[in-house]
């Protein structure tokens, strides 16, 4: 079936959304000829408000709708331990669960010597500037266990390291409740380095 423009120029820019194939583009469009007019038009202002209104956060680099986040912004939050992750959406992750209450500083990506990702490329200048001018006492790195991840922990520490300032990582392991017959080989030599002692 060939649908009329306006819908087939919706089903193209579903389709540019991840994870969304055909079928399920023409699905989302067809349901929204069904929403009421002011859904589709708050529908149509948040879009656009997004991409107009949503910058970084002048400190953390967290996405922001002013210069600086809710987070940075919160007079509450223990100001001495900033925790590193590589993108704003794993920020949102610690707040689901609310117990962590110090600050964040996003990267922006990881040190990739393959990928032409070198320190310069991401946002660790001003994570040494912030440590400089804030009293950091703690930085817990918080990247994904991968080589990449690894190597943006260690780059970290080595620049830090005569700072004093505590640097901690996240504990990386077997989750509870896994089969050890599916757990891969990086994860299973982590957890056997990051073991600890049963008291």
């Amino acid at each position: 079936m060939i649908y009329p423009t306006p819908i087939q120029n919706l089903i193209e820019c579903y389709k540019k959304l991840p994870g969304i194939g055909e079928k399920s583009a023409e699905r989302m469009a067809l349901k929204s000829l069904e929403l009421d007019q002011d859904i589709i038009e708050l529908f149509s202002k948040s879009l656009i408000d997004s991409k107009t209104k949503v910058k970084r956060c002048k400190k953390c680099n967290n996405l922001a709708d002013k210069d600086l986040c809710g987070i940075c912004n919160d007079k509450t939050r223990d100001k001495t331990i900033i925790c590193v992750v590589q993108e704003p959406k794993n920020i949102i992750q610690f707040e689901k669960n609310g117990f962590y209450k110090g600050m964040y500083h996003v990267l922006g990506g990881l040190i990739s010597p393959l990928d032409n990702i070198n320190p310069d490329d991401i946002n660790l200048a001003t994570l040494i500037t912030r440590i400089n001018d804030e009293k950091i006492e703690e930085v817990i790195i918080a990247v994904k266990p991968s080589i990449e991840g690894e190597t943006t922990s260690l780059y970290i520490s080595q620049v830090l390291k005569n700072d004093n300032i505590k640097i901690s990582k996240l504990a990386h392991g077997i989750p509870l409740g896994a089969d050890m017959d599916y757990i891969d080989a990086l994860t299973l030599e982590m957890a056997l380095e990051e073991r600890r002692e049963v008291v």
